[in-house]
């Protein structure tokens, strides 16, 4: 997978793409990273890319010219591409966005910075606008990492182990369970038996039972949409957690839950 950085603040990207798991899928080939610099393409004898708004207001708005000259350069001849402005007003990020996101070739992400955008840029050459979170950052460079980075883990071979992407918190449509590794007693508090039994059957419904547990008491609102299937309502049932999730489907006003 192509990804296509265009922002005036190329060197931010340095470090980030030198450590980790972005860097070795860079170095086997797994994702390619270009980082484009607008301000290559803005037509003032200073490099302008941003201009005060139209009509007044506070702060600086970036300018339409250089950003379509810069994407126009970038994406030049590639139609299987899709184009993302990171911005506060967009759609929120999710895994399900990163999921859809992974089966595009090419994506290139527009870093948006002060009040914003020329909406006119935003009209003709953007496909969708992403945001990270309900909170303002000095530009879209950061959500740009970010979700390059949830896009990333997602490709083959990426991941040293393939069913870790499967089985992320979010990828079930609900948080993951507690994990634990050695030693088997730490400050006093051992690992769950059940772990060590060599069970895999057990271990499996301890989990499951222990994603809804740790789903309920932090991010309830997620199992609106999670469909059981019949085996685990029944299992949910036995561990007198089908009442609880019930009461959070009422609070929300949702439907009742259905086997999937």
């Amino acid at each position: 997978m192509v990804f296509d950085i265009l922002t005036i603040f190329p060197d931010f990207f340095g470090s980030p793409l030198q450590e980790g798991i972005i860097r070795r899928a860079l170095e086997d080939g797994k994702i390619q990273v270009g980082i484009h610099n607008i301000r290559d393409y803005a037509l003032a004898r200073h490099r302008m890319t941003d201009d005060r708004p139209i009509g007044g207001g506070e702060g600086m708005v970036m300018k339409p010219e250089p950003l379509a000259e810069c994407l126009r350069a970038v994406i030049e001849g590639e139609q299987n591409r899709r184009v993302i402005l990171l911005s506060p007003k967009g759609n929120r990020f999710t895994q399900q966005s990163a999921q859809r996101l992974a089966t595009v070739p090419r994506l290139v992400f527009i870093c948006g910075r002060y009040e914003g955008v020329d909406e006119r840029f935003r009209d003709k050459y953007v496909d969708e606008e992403l945001s990270i979170g309900d909170y303002v950052l000095t530009g879209g460079e950061l959500a740009a990492l970010v979700v390059m980075d949830a896009i990333s883990r997602l490709l083959p071979g990426v991941l040293g182990c393939e069913d870790s992407a499967v089985n992320d918190s979010f990828s079930c449509g609900m948080l993951k369970h507690a994990q634990y590794t050695r030693p088997r007693i730490f400050e006093g508090t051992p690992v769950p038996e059940v772990l060590l039994s060599g069970d895999h059957a057990a271990i499996a419904r301890y989990r499951f039972i222990e994603t809804v547990k740790v789903t309920l008491e932090r991010r309830p609102e997620m199992l609106l949409d999670v469909r059981f299937t019949p085996a685990e309502l029944k299992l949910l049932k036995k561990e007198g957690l089908f009442g609880r999730i019930e009461t959070v489907v009422k609070e929300y006003k949702a439907e009742p839950i259905h086997a999937g």
